[in-house]
C-alpha cells in the first residue's frame, strides 16, 4: 500500500494549472486574479442594478404622471418609485460595505471599476 501511494502523482509536473488560457490558467498572483475578478463581478452587478434603480424610477414616475387621478394607480407608481430608491440605497451601502471587507483583509482596488470599463472597451487593464 505504501508503495502505491507513492507512485501516484498528486501534482504531477511541479503543481496543477487552471483549466483553459485566461488569467485563472495559471495565476503567478492569486489573490490580484481573485480580486479582479471580484471587481469584475461586483463592477456588472453594480451596472445592472444601477440600470434597474433608474428603469424603476422612471417607469414610476411615467406611472405617476398617466395615472389620471385613478388613487390605486398612483399609489403603485409611488411604491415604483420608492423601490428604485431603497435599491439604490442597497447598491451604495452594498459597495461601501465590499471596500470595507476589502480593506480589512488588505485587498486594494477591489472595486475598481474603471477597470472593467477598459476590459469592457477592449483596452488593457493595469493591475495596480
Amino acid at each position: 500500500m505504501k508503495n502505491l501511494l507513492a507512485q501516484i502523482q498528486i501534482a504531477p509536473n511541479g503543481g496543477f494549472t487552471g483549466v483553459g488560457n485566461g488569467a485563472l490558467a495559471n495565476p503567478t498572483n492569486p489573490v490580484g486574479t481573485l480580486a479582479r475578478f471580484i471587481s469584475s463581478v461586483v463592477g456588472v452587478m453594480t451596472i445592472i442594478a444601477v440600470i434597474w434603480a433608474v428603469f424603476t424610477i422612471i417607469t414610476g414616475a411615467i406611472g405617476i404622471i398617466s395615472s389620471g387621478g385613478d388613487k390605486q394607480a398612483l399609489e403603485n407608481a409611488r411604491k415604483k418609485i420608492t423601490t428604485g430608491i431603497i435599491g439604490l440605497i442597497i447598491v451604495l451601502v452594498s459597495l461601501s460595505l465590499i471596500e470595507l471587507i476589502a480593506y480589512l483583509l488588505g485587498i486594494k482596488d477591489i472595486l475598481n471599476i474603471q477597470n472593467l470599463f477598459n476590459l469592457a472597451s477592449g483596452g488593457s487593464a493595469g493591475a495596480k
